[in-house]
Order: C-alpha cells, then structure tokens, then sequence
C-alpha cells in the first residue's frame, strides 16, 4: 500500500483545513486508516483514526483534537480525509496518514501497529 498525503499549508488560529490521503493498491476498504502529527522537538503523536468496513467504520480521536476535527473515508475512492477546524498554533505538525490491517481495538492509536505511512504535509497555523 502507497499514501500520499496532501493539503498542508499555512492558517490562521481558528481556520481550517483539509488533509487528503490518497492510496493506491488494492482492499482499502480492508485496511484501518489513521492520521498522525510530528510538531517540532516532539514526539509522533496519534490524531484520528477510522476503522475498515467490517469494524463498523468507527472513529476515534485523540483528546486534543476531538470535536475540531473529523476523519472520514471514501472506500470507492481509496482516500481518507482529515477536516481540521478550529486550528490552533498547537496544532502545527507535519501530519501522517498510516494504514494498518487487524488492528484490534485497545490498539488503533499506536504508531506501531500501522506498517504504511506516507510521506507528511506540514500544517502551520499562525496566532
């Protein structure tokens, strides 16, 4: 499975913004999709995740993000989308998508249990 993440760029606190994941290979529908962040100095960190069709779909969100942002998927278009509003200078990272397959539930927000990644797009918002 190959990720390309795109949609970065610079806001203003209190804008949005929309992270895409496009993917390529087959089964997406199969695969656990997630969203991770890098600020600077810090370590990775888990933002969002969607489980695979057979899982429900379900979403889970870390703390700091929940209720500013949204994930979602599109299985006919092999993509995943990240909705961002209500930025904050804190949010400023380099996003990741990820993807993962038999991931039980205690362990969607671990970096480790997802083997794809993408590449990262910088997300910068200004106060």
């Amino acid at each position: 499975v190959q990720l390309q993440a795109s949609g970065g760029g610079l806001v203003q606190a209190g804008g949005s913004l929309r992270l895409s994941c496009a993917t390529s290979g087959r089964a997406f529908s199969s695969y656990t999709m997630g969203w991770f962040r890098q600020a600077p100095g810090k370590e990775r960190e888990f933002v969002a995740t969607i489980r695979n069709r057979n899982s429900g779909g379900n979403t889970y969100y870390s703390d700091s993000v929940k209720g500013r942002f949204t994930i979602s998927r599109d299985n006919a278009k092999n993509t995943v989308t990240l909705q961002m509003n209500s930025l904050k200078p804190e949010d400023t990272a380099v996003y990741y998508c990820a993807a993962g397959s038999g991931l039980i539930l205690s362990s969607v927000r671990s970096e480790t249990q997802y083997p794809y990644w993408g590449q990262g797009t910088l997300v910068t918002v200004s106060s």
